[in-house]
């Protein structure tokens, strides 16, 4: 189990618990699903627009500021 691929950044999942778990950390609920080579994936956050939008987010929030 675990990371099928990534879609635009955002790692699809092979179970929808690691997707929750994924969301969960970024402050989003739910999931969403994507087909990979015939398999569906299972995206955390209820779109994929929220899950980049979020995904972004955190990135820039995690970045080191020097003064």
């Amino acid at each position: 189990m675990g990371i099928l691929t990534t879609i635009g950044g955002i790692p699809l999942f092979s179970i929808p618990q690691e997707a929750l778990d994924w969301a969960l950390v970024r402050g989003l609920q739910g999931y969403h699903t994507h087909v990979y080579n015939g398999q569906t994936g299972y995206m955390g956050g209820p779109t994929h627009g929220r899950a980049a939008s979020s995904s972004q987010g955190l990135n820039g929030s995690n970045q080191i500021r020097k003064y």
